[in-house]
């Protein structure tokens, strides 16, 4: 391999704060934020919104957004007929 040419590859926690799920796993990545893994080393900690223990595809949980509200909102301020020809 040639020197000074690839990144700097070293160990860092990822932290999925929705699932209070954390891996530690090689990455380019960097933060000023550390944490004391189980092997008593500290390493930067990386949080993420989503991985694979929170996401819908791998849990198997789909997440439902209600829109019902949003339709009935919509249907009361066009009073409802918004399907219907114009008046003249």
């Amino acid at each position: 391999m040639k020197k000074d040419i690839h990144p700097d590859y070293h160990f860092v926690v990822f932290e999925d704060h929705a699932a209070d799920f954390r891996f530690l796993t090689r990455s380019t990545a960097t933060s000023k934020q550390t944490i004391k893994w189980e092997d008593g080393n500290e390493y930067p900690l990386i949080r993420v919104e989503i991985s694979s223990a929170s996401h819908p595809y791998y849990t198997g949980k789909q997440k439902f957004v209600d829109s019902a509200g949003r339709v009935e909102k919509f249907q009361k301020r066009f009073g409802g007929n918004y399907f219907s020809a114009p008046k003249k």
